[in-house]
């Protein structure tokens, strides 16, 4: 991570170099100085650029060599070529940051990519904060500092934005001009050779400009920091975000459910959720929440009000929060007389409050002094439909005096354009968020909600793992050496024993006599096994048989199993059949895995076994370590949660009993680098007691 000074002085420098410099109008060189000194830069600008002469104004520096030393901020843009001599040349004289927009590098190909880790290198000699390269540049409104190429000066706001994408840059800066946003700080990341996303939620996080941080990312590349960063910057300030690539293509193959199902996609939204970050799907809900975020406080709990001079908007309106974890919010008997003492008979008076559409501002007042003084009433969403004796500005006025004296969330939606477009432009200055329809509305307030659950949530407690990690870690080695990836239930019991997880009673039968010993052992009826450390998809060799209830079937159908093993897979040692103790009565099969990703870690996966992991993928992820509370929420956040805590009378599963398993397969992730993908499947259970079935992992060799 890069120093908070070395950030400061690239937020606030005092002198900026343009290395490049031109006195050309269009020329990259010549746009950022003009764009530093369109933006009321205060500190001293330095053109350079070895043919010398003047750039609007200002006397251009020949050499790098004669700038001041301890340069506070240089701007880049040269020929790929040139970049690593310039670094060099800063990094003598002591330079603090620098921003090289020039493209060419990683992105280019590998010449391109070996410039780049050159420049890496060279930053971490000099102690350089570096931003890009390939990018658009830096803005930071209250410094005066507009560090970029791009066309047009941003207001002034209290939004932080930085993206991995140029152009998009471009597009949201138009855009937002449009729109009158206001940004403190705007970020070009570029390639992220040195400054990444992570750094910027760590400054931007102690930045007392900024009180919402907006971000476009494609990838992140140092996993850890980056979640470290967020988690500490999400307890104090909203952080927004849209990763694109958000398909299935992208997904390598794996051997297992996990890995096939566990996605790049999954992993970035439980990264964060379980972060906190607020991830959206579009640029206009990027600015919605934005806009939510930045001027309204939180709503202390789940409860809407809604007040209407419209039905049908009130309708739309409670749909949508019928669908999101707010409640319509229930006013009290006092209220609801309060109301019907002003609103005329035929209003309705119970949530949406429908005030009809004859309503001027003054009912629009009363009601909202009404319903914002029930204490059972959390946020309130205003909409307006502009009727013909509706009083459009006046109404937003008494919205704005509502949202000033009661101190609870106000959001409004005055449906329509130009008749209510001065109201709308009065709000918003106001700092009412206001939107054209009911259902980004209720989004934006259902996201303030959950943000204010996550800010608020206990502090994480995680339960420490009784295990004899050499015992584990001796089979992994086994297997690296004998360069065998794949660690089947055979072998994989000893991991299962390791980490005391709870197994249905199993032996290993070498001979058909053994197999009716252990069964009587065992007790009837038993299932056999194909045991084979070759051997991961029992069920393609027809390897697996149950409900095995006397001495006859069980000699049978090891030879059965043994012999068609053999048949089909001629390269495969058959150690024998595993002898297993038939699941309990009342069973559901649920499947609990991981996956390790190369940014974040290992991924855990929960679901229900069968059609509902291979057809209706209806799986939970979260990121290793799981809390408490991450294992309390992962086996409920499935759609199937209800199948789990019975129907029609059935008796719920023991819920605690398939948490400590999930904790369990957190903590062996974390212990056992090497493996990349696990997978207990099934693990059995009903409402005594989990047992783990079946179990296979695949090695990094």
């Amino acid at each position: 991570m890069t120093s908070t000074d070395k950030l400061h002085a690239f937020f606030y420098p005092e002198k900026v170099a343009v290395i490049g410099a031109s006195a050309t109008p269009g020329k990259v060189g010549h746009t950022v100085v003009a764009n530093m000194l369109g933006a009321g830069f205060k500190g001293r600008v330095i053109p350079v650029n070895p043919k010398g002469g003047e750039i609007e104004g200002l006397a251009v520096t020949t050499d790098i060599a004669d700038l001041p030393r301890g340069l506070d901020l240089a701007v880049i843009s040269v020929p790929p070529q040139f970049v690593i001599p310039a670094i060099e040349a800063l990094g003598a004289i002591g330079a603090k940051s620098a921003i090289v927009i020039t493209a060419g590098f990683k992105e280019a190909g590998k010449e391109g990519y070996d410039l780049e880790q050159r420049i890496i290198a060279l930053c971490e000699e000099h102690s350089i904060a570096l931003l890009g390269p390939n990018c658009l540049g830096m803005m930071n409104t209250s410094a005066g500092v507009n560090a970029s190429f791009a066309a047009g000066q941003p207001n002034p706001g209290s939004i932080a934005f930085f993206s991995q994408s140029g152009a998009l840059c471009v597009a949201i800066l138009d855009w937002a001009l449009g729109a009158n946003i206001g940004f403190s700080k705007f970020v070009s990341l570029g390639n992220k050779a040195v400054l990444d996303e992570a750094d910027m939620l760590d400054y931007l996080n102690e930045d007392d400009e900024t009180s919402v941080i907006l971000g476009y990312i494609e990838n992140v590349e140092h996993g850890d920091a980056f979640l470290d960063a967020a988690r500490r910057t999400c307890l104090n300030k909203p952080v927004i975000m849209i990763k694109s690539g958000t398909t299935a293509a992208g997904a390598k193959a794996a051997s297992s459910h996990t890995g096939a199902i566990a996605g790049s996609d999954q992993t970035y939204t439980a990264a964060f959720h379980q972060s906190g970050v607020i991830r959206v799907g579009d640029v206009a809900s990027l600015f919605n929440l934005a806009q939510a975020f930045s001027s309204q406080p939180l709503p202390k709990g789940p409860n809407l009000a809604l007040v209407t001079n419209s039905g049908g908007p009130g309708i739309l309106a409670a749909d949508a929060a019928d669908r999101s974890r707010l409640t319509m919010a229930a006013l009290s008997q006092k209220t609801i007389q309060r109301l019907q003492e002003f609103l005329p008979s035929y209003a309705a008076f119970y949530n949406p409050v429908d005030i009809v559409g004859d309503a001027d501002a003054k009912r629009y007042r009363q009601t909202l002094d009404v319903v914002a003084d029930d204490p059972m009433v959390h946020s309130i969403l205003v909409l307006l439909t502009p009727t013909a004796s509706v009083q459009i500005e006046k109404t937003a006025e008494a919205v704005i005096r509502i949202a000033e004296k009661s101190g609870k969330p106000v959001f409004a939606c005055f449906m329509g354009k130009t008749r209510v477009a001065g109201a709308r432009r009065m709000l918003m200055e106001a700092g009412i968020p206001c939107y054209a329809f009911p259902e980004p509305a209720v989004h934006a307030i259902e996201a303030m909600y959950e943000y204010y659950l996550w800010k608020n949530r206990p502090e994480p407690q995680y339960r420490e793992v009784e295990r004899d990690i050499e015992a584990a870690r001796a089979l992994i080695r086994d297997h690296e050496r004998r360069n065998q990836p794949e660690i089947v239930e055979f072998e994989a019991q000893q991991v299962l024993k390791a980490y005391g997880l709870p197994t249905p009673q199993t032996v290993l039968a070498r001979s058909s006599d053994e197999a009716v010993a252990a069964a009587e052992e065992i007790g009837y009826p038993v299932v056999l096994k194909i045991a084979s450390p070759d051997i991961s998809h029992k069920s393609d060799v027809g390897g697996v048989k149950v409900n095995l209830g006397n001495a006859t079937e069980v000699m049978k159908t090891f030879k059965e199993i043994t012999a068609r093993a053999q048949r089909l897979r001629r390269d495969a040692y058959i150690a024998g059949c595993l002898v297993q103790e038939m699941a309990p009565p009342g069973v559901r099969e649920v499947i609990i895995g991981f996956k390790r990703d190369e940014q974040f870690g290992p991924m855990l996966m929960f679901g229900l076994g069968g059609i509902y992991v291979e057809i209706m993928k209806d799986i939970a992820f979260k990121l290793a370590p799981l809390s408490k509370q991450d294992a309390f929420e992962i086996v409920r956040e499935i759609k199937s949660y209800m199948l789990l805590k019975g129907l029609k009378g059935e008796q719920p599963v023991n819920f605690t009993a398939l948490e400590e398993i999930v904790m369990v397969m957190s903590r062996l992730a974390l212990d056992l680098p090497q493996v990349v993908e696990a997978e207990f499947n099934p693990v059995l259970v009903n409402h005594e007691r989990a047992i783990v079935a079946d179990v296979r992992m695949t090695l990094r060799v």
